[in-house]
């Protein structure tokens, strides 16, 4: 097995947004749903989770099983609806992100385990929540290193002075599910929020041409280090954990297919991702041809 190293370089993450449309549309109308026989394997409309689908499409069909891919299909307020409905059966979620959705008013555990628990208790009857990666790939608020010098912002809690003055932007639910979470936990009020109906491929541009202050980055967004990013540490936890985990439909997924995508999950973790993420956002290789490489180095 090679070692891995995380080599993030050379080109802007707007990339990400190529091939992801807006959440509104929904590419699976008329569909069908899953026949019990194929798994179906969906994925949000941006990069990342498009790779991790790819990933777990490849190591169900590694076993044999046959697998659909629908892929890019727009926010988790569709993509979740077409798992509850059974158009898809497995989709790599964010353990954090999907109990905010379940539940806005929820506190976010500490723990993988205790998120887990927590959004498992929130789901409804034939959908399951498989083993988290150790992985993480977490919400942030990001500034310019320009504005982090300017302001003296190393924490969100730093923002709360200047926040009037400043625009944030960031994927279409984003205000939706976390302006009253900053205000409470921080006591933010931004200028204005802008939402970026990419999936959110467009802020890191953004913030470089000053048309946003504060972005919602994604943590393994290579744009971080490639325009010198400033993640502003979340003191407070109001964004939580966020580790990749397989949600299912029970029906469509059997125990061998659980028990690939739980060794998957348990070999994932976020320097893996970061590689990973690297060679698609950088090198624009197809993340389908990235996944193979990856499960031919670690064989579930």
């Amino acid at each position: 097995m090679r070692a891995l190293k995380i080599l993030l370089g050379a080109a802007l993450m707007a990339t990400f947004a190529a091939g992801c449309g807006g959440g509104e549309d929904n590419p699976l109308d008329g569909a069908k749903p899953a026949d019990g026989q194929t798994i179906v394997v969906g994925s949000a409309a941006f990069p990342g989770n498009v790779l991790l689908a790819e990933l777990y499409a490849g190591a169900l069909e590694d076993k044999g099983l046959k697998v659909e891919r629908k892929l890019s299909i727009g926010e988790r307020e569709i993509y979740y609806k077409l798992l509850e409905n059974g158009e898809l059966t497995v989709l790599p979620e964010y353990n954090g992100a999907l109990l905010a959705y379940l539940d806005p008013k929820a506190e976010l555990p500490a723990t993988p385990e205790a998120t887990n628990q927590a959004a498992s208790a929130k789901l409804p009857a034939g959908l399951k929540l498989l083993d988290s990666a150790p992985a993480q790939d977490n919400d942030s608020l990001t500034v310019t290193s320009a504005t982090a010098s300017k302001h003296g912002l190393k924490t969100i809690e730093d923002l709360k002075s200047v926040a009037g003055d400043l625009t944030v932007g960031g994927p279409a639910p984003f205000e939706q599910r976390f302006k009253d979470k900053l205000s409470t936990a921080y006591g933010l009020t931004f200028k204005e929020w802008v939402p970026d109906r990419s999936g959110g491929g467009n802020i890191p541009t953004w913030l470089k041409s000053d048309k946003v202050q504060v972005g919602n980055v994604f943590t393994t967004n290579a744009a971080i280090v490639l325009d010198d990013l400033v993640v502003l540490e979340d003191t407070k936890g109001v964004f939580g954990l966020q580790n990749i985990t397989p949600l299912v439909r029970e029906d469509g997924v059997d125990a061998a297919a659980a028990e690939t995508l739980d060794k998957l999950s348990a070999q994932l973790t976020t320097e893996n991702l970061l590689e990973m993420m690297k060679k698609v956002a950088i090198d624009k290789t197809d993340p389908a041809k990235v996944a193979t490489e990856w499960l031919d180095a670690h064989p579930v």
